[in-house]
């Protein structure tokens, strides 16, 4: 017999006992639950009015699939199909393994032959060098300096010069603060008709940013990103490992374009020069690099520099692009040629019983102030032109592990173990505190619409005046489980932000489906 609901054969017969007609049990019961009546006949109807009926063990009948040869052969067509299926898979999975390892392959032997090329011009130049010595033995010193430049090996005379070293430096001429003088005035003029970009990502894009990607770039076993810049231009960032290499990544594509090995030591900061293929960067084995495109993708050192004696911790790039400056713990900064890869100043305090070191430097947006900040939580305050310190901001807790100026020029952010603070540079005060433990890194975004805090997590704020409030628009968690985030900084018009850890990962933060649109139009530009 069959169910009067279902009208198949019940695995639980229950009878009801005012029309007598079968069910399967778990069908009238839910119909009671839910209407309390019979669905046949309409009267009421409760559980105490069903019965169950002891039946044999039913057995149904076999599909009719499977009850007849053509259906079976069908069956196991089906079968044989998705085993086909599943090896075409394996199949292109295998391919994809093994263009992947050839594609290792062929990076592996690249770079040995750049090893070896590289090897071979500088045993060319150690030879030239030394043919140099022997013809002009009446300039020592001068060889010594060329040698520290070519070879990069500390030699003993550098040692010997001690303080009189520093008298080296030819110092900054009348033509080049005539020249920097001039690119202020040209870009403070261009400041005040500057707007807003109609592209720039709005507060409402901003709080629903999530990760996109995570990128591996730095060895496991010595993780850690120190430092981080990025090319707008291109799309490029370049991060500064603790495993002392530096990565350049392009991130619409996701590759790796060039790693710099070099530096002995972790690298502590990384700077792109403008739009032009070079990169700076410092280390705490004390050491400068600037590397230049060789033409073939990869990076080449132009220059190593040895002028200070401890860590250096920064670097920062005049809005010329022709000039740099260092800072390092050994208490002084120096200002050079990018050209010539020549300390021009090398400037440290008058007063000698507070030398402290310096631990971040910056430029202002119009390059005549140098903002650097120290392991003695001081912010201090210089004019290029003349290397005085012209002003001091003291109130931070720990050594100032990062500073970052405003577009508009008018404000300073500087990062401390106590967290954030904000200075007006008009009136030399500060205005707001944000405070976070283990502040490690600050960055206003180009437009200087938007301030990013790394410490424990990730956050952002709406910049504002002196007197409104600074609104914080996100906070992103630090994914890298290490609990500390190093560096953050804005991509172009803020569609994502990038950020580093004591892991080997950079992380991209954007709007959800902005990845893909972004590298459309990065290859719809190439084309």
């Amino acid at each position: 017999m069959n169910c009067a609901i279902s009208g198949e054969v019940p695995a639980e017969p229950v009878v009801s006992t005012k029309s007598g007609l079968l069910f399967e049990r778990r069908l009238i019961e839910r119909h009671i639950s839910d209407y309390g009546k019979c669905p046949v006949t309409g009267e009421p109807l409760t559980i105490d009015d069903i019965v169950p009926i002891k039946t044999g063990e039913i057995i149904k009948p076999k599909t009719l699939q499977t009850a007849s040869i053509p259906g079976m052969l069908g069956t196991f067509q089906n079968e044989w199909d998705g085993l086909m299926l599943s090896n075409y898979a394996l199949e292109q999975q295998l391919h994809t393994a093994r263009q992947e390892l050839s594609h290792a392959l062929y990076q592996h032997d690249s770079a040995c032959r750049v090893i070896a090329r590289l090897k071979k011009e500088r045993d060319e130049a150690r030879q030239l060098l030394a043919e140099v010595e022997r013809h002009i033995p009446a300039a020592p010193e001068a060889v010594t300096a060329s040698a520290t430049l070519s070879n990069g090996k500390r030699a003993a005379a550098d040692e010997d010069l001690g303080s009189d070293a520093k008298k080296l430096c030819p110092g900054i001429s009348a033509e080049i603060i005539t020249e920097l003088t001039d690119c202020n005035a040209a870009l403070s003029q261009k400041r005040k008709k500057r707007q807003i970009p109609q592209t720039l990502a709005s507060i409402g894009a901003l709080e629903k940013f999530t990760q996109l990607s995570s990128h591996p770039l730095h060895k496991t076993n010595k993780p850690g990103i120190c430092s981080m810049d990025i090319l707008h231009s291109k799309d490029v960032i370049a991060t500064g490992g603790v495993d002392a290499t530096a990565v350049l990544f392009d991130r619409p594509s996701g590759q790796i374009l060039s790693t710099l090995t070099g530096h002995s030591k972790k690298v502590t900061s990384v700077k792109f020069v403008g739009d032009a293929d070079l990169v700076l960067t410092a280390s705490a084995d004390k050491t400068v690099r600037i590397w230049r495109d060789s033409g073939d993708g990869n990076y080449a050192c132009g220059h190593t520099l040895y002028d200070h004696s401890a860590e250096v911790q920064a670097v920062t790039v005049h809005p010329t692009n022709k000039y740099f400056v260092s800072a390092s713990l050994d208490s002084t900064w120096c200002f050079y040629d990018l050209s010539s890869g020549l300390c021009l100043s090398k400037v440290s305090e008058s007063d000698n019983s507070q030398k402290v070191g310096y631990t971040a430097a910056a430029f202002h947006p119009d390059g005549l102030i140098l903002g650097t900040g120290t392991s003695q939580s001081v912010v201090k305050i210089w004019d290029v032109k003349s290397q005085a310190n012209v002003a001091k901001f003291d109130g931070h807790t720990g050594e100032v592990t990062a500073i970052s100026f405003s577009e508009n020029g008018y404000f300073l952010a500087t990062a401390a173990e106590d967290g954030v603070r904000l200075w007006d540079l008009r009136k030399l005060r500060n205005f707001k505190s944000f405070l976070s433990a283990d502040a490690n890194s600050v960055e206003f975004d180009p437009s200087g619409s938007y301030l990013g805090i790394a410490a424990s997590d990730i956050r952002v704020y709406q910049t504002a005046s002196v007197k409104a409030e600074w609104n914080l628009i996100k906070t992103l968690p630090d994914l890298s489980g290490t609990g500390k985030a190093t560096c953050v900084k804005f991509g172009s018009d803020a569609q994502y932000v990038a950020v580093g850890s004591m892991d080997h990962n950079l992380r991209i933060f954007g709007l959800p489906g902005n990845e893909k649109a972004n590298a459309d139009d990065d290859s719809a530009q190439d084309q």
